[in-house]
Parts: structure tokens; C-alpha cells; sequence
């Protein structure tokens, strides 16, 4: 190989290598942001709502993870890491398959929150779970510090609050304004 090749072939490295080290920082630094967060759908859970009599104490009797969603939070959480989110505060829903998504994502104990719990059998209880959303972003928001803030829910209280429909392990980052709503959004697709 001749040394002008070498040469060409290792400057396209280090592009290549300053994109992404540029892409991947450009997430961190957002999340790093006050006005920031990411929400995101649970990881793949086959089926639609949740069985009849289901109860939020007794996960056997929830919609949950298969080994295949369990996989993709795990990625999830490498990919963050990539991305160069070395700490987070993570908050879930109360169901079960978004809890154990926050859990696997790697970042420590996710703390469980009434203002990401599911409407989908209840919609008349979406305006005061999005209230209740935006209240805990107000105090969660100042508190975490440089830390990213990650949110694990139901695609129908991210397509509620932002206007997106996610798929399964699918992010949303969000810039709130001092009241917790949401002024933009950028949709980031599941890691595979």
C-alpha cells in the first residue's frame, strides 16, 4: 500500500471517528441541560393494553417483557453510554414492563412515578397524568443536576404529551419550559 493511500485511508478514520465522537457527545450535552429530557417507550412487550383484572402489585398478571424486550433495553442502556450519558436519573411508570425497561437500561434504581403511569384503559385520566408529569419535571429538573434525565412510560402518554407515536424502546428528547411542558422535540429510533 502505498504511503499516499495510508495516508488518505487514515485521515478517513479519523473523520469518520470525529463524526461520531461529535454525534455522540451532541446527546450528552443536551441531556446535560437543565431543559432537557429523554422519554422513551418500554422495551417490546407482545400484545396491546393489558388483560382484564390486571392489577400494577402483581406483575403476573401484566403485559411484560419477553427476552427479546429485555434485549433492547439493555442496548438501550449501552447505546446511551455510547452516546456519552455516563449518569442518569431515571424515572418509570408503574407498570412492570417499564420498570423493569428503566431497571435494565443500567443506570441504577429507577424511582417510580404517578405522572408516566398509563391512561390507555382510562383516557378521561390523561390531562391530570400530564399534570402531574409537568409538576414532577419542575422540582426533577433543577435537582439532577448534569445528569440526563431518562423517563420510561407508554406510547400513549408520550404521543399525549409531545404529539409522537413511538415504537417499542423508541426516545424522545424533550425541551421543556419552566413549566414542564414540552417546546421541541427530537425522535431518536430504537438501537438495534
Amino acid at each position: 500500500m502505498s504511503s499516499r493511500l495510508a495516508a488518505f485511508l487514515f485521515s478517513l478514520l479519523v473523520c469518520s471517528w470525529l463524526s461520531v465522537a461529535a454525534h455522540a457527545s451532541e446527546l450528552s450535552d443536551q441531556l446535560a441541560r437543565g431543559d432537557q429530557l429523554l422519554i422513551m417507550r418500554h422495551a417490546r412487550a407482545p400484545g396491546i393494553g393489558d388483560p382484564a383484572g390486571f392489577s400494577l402489585n402483581d406483575c403476573a398478571t401484566q403485559r411484560n417483557l419477553n427476552e427479546e424486550g429485555r434485549e433492547q433495553a439493555r442496548k438501550i442502556g449501552n447505546w446511551l453510554r455510547q452516546q456519552g450519558v455516563e449518569s442518569a436519573v431515571v424515572a418509570s411508570s408503574p407498570w412492570c414492563r417499564t420498570t423493569e425497561t428503566a431497571a435494565l437500561l443500567g443506570f441504577g434504581t429507577p424511582q417510580v412515578e404517578d405522572g408516566l403511569a398509563s391512561f390507555f384503559n382510562d383516557p378521561a385520566q390523561a390531562g391530570r397524568t400530564i399534570q402531574r408529569l409537568e409538576r414532577y419535571l419542575r422540582s426533577a429538573l433543577p435537582a439532577k443536576g448534569s445528569r440526563a434525565l431518562i423517563l420510561v412510560t407508554h406510547d400513549v402518554n408520550i404521543a399525549r404529551w409531545t404529539g409522537e407515536s413511538v415504537a417499542s424502546g423508541e426516545m424522545v428528547l424533550v425541551r421543556v419550559d419552566a413549566s414542564g411542558k414540552p417546546v421541541s422535540h427530537k425522535v431518536y429510533a430504537r438501537p438495534d
